[in-house]
């Protein structure tokens, strides 16, 4: 039941070429830039990511995706991050663009086992229809589109069929966990954190304050630790170095 580990060089060792990754965050809130930054140096590469947006550059999931790991991502959000947008256009990355909320319940759902759902997001757009450019040539013309889903309507209302996902391995960040793997996330880091630990198979959860079995309130914790399979103990620097996505000069 103890699921901590030494290092985090120890908790992304078995994750290799072409692995599927969920990454919780959203922009620089809570993003697992430890785990990230080690699976950077470990030099895995054609990693396929679903996670909201692909960090900014130079940081969080950018510094994977500057070094040319990343051949996929599942995400809902592209801006902030000029070397993601070159990439794509340029025809280096493949991307499938799915509205926010459609995304957070497909990894719920892939957490669950639930292989598909209906949902009205998307309905009469691209995103149902297919035709979106999934990904690019190297001479700007189109290589791959999204294929149309399935239509159904209940209730005199029409609903687009979204698929759930699950991936090799999610990397995710929690403010607080004990050693059985139970987390709990601050504020807005509790965005996708939780989803994307339910959809891994195997799930890596660095932690700010590393608490024993029994020290959090039952009632408090936001993921149960059944979805986590790998603590790691993040050092006081670690913690500390958070990044600011938006620095601002005026008063508030």
């Amino acid at each position: 039941m103890d699921k901590v580990v030494a290092s985090a060089a120890e908790a992304v060792a078995d994750i290799g070429d072409g692995a599927s990754l969920a990454v919780g965050g959203f922009g620089l809130c809570g993003v697992p830039d430890v785990l990230v930054g080690t699976l950077h140096a470990r030099g895995s590469g054609r990693l396929s990511v679903v996670s909201n947006n692909c960090g900014v550059d130079g940081a969080g999931l950018g510094i994977l995706l500057a070094a040319g790991r990343i051949s996929r991502v599942t995400g809902s959000y592209i801006g902030d991050n000029k070397e993601f947008a070159r990439r794509y256009l340029g025809g280096e990355l493949e991307l499938e663009l799915t509205p926010q909320g459609t995304l957070a319940e497909r990894l719920r759902a892939g957490g669950c086992g639930i292989p598909a759902f209906f949902t009205p997001a998307g309905v009469g757009t691209q995103a149902a229809e297919g035709g979106l450019p999934w990904r690019y040539a190297p001479d700007g013309t189109v290589a791959v589109v999204s294929p149309p889903k399935e239509v159904r309507e209940y209730d005199g209302r029409a609903y687009v069929l979204e698929r759930g996902i699950s991936t090799d391995f999610a990397l995710v960040r929690a403010a607080r966990g004990d050693r059985h793997g139970n987390l709990v996330f601050a504020r807005a880091a509790r965005n996708f954190n939780p989803l994307a630990a339910m959809a891994g198979r195997v799930t890596i959860a660095e932690v700010e304050e590393l608490v024993e079995p029994g020290e959090l309130d039952p009632d408090q914790v936001h993921l149960p630790g059944v979805f986590v399979q790998r603590v790691l103990a993040l050092t006081p620097g670690q913690v500390a170095a958070k990044g600011v996505e938006r620095r601002t000069v005026r008063g508030r």
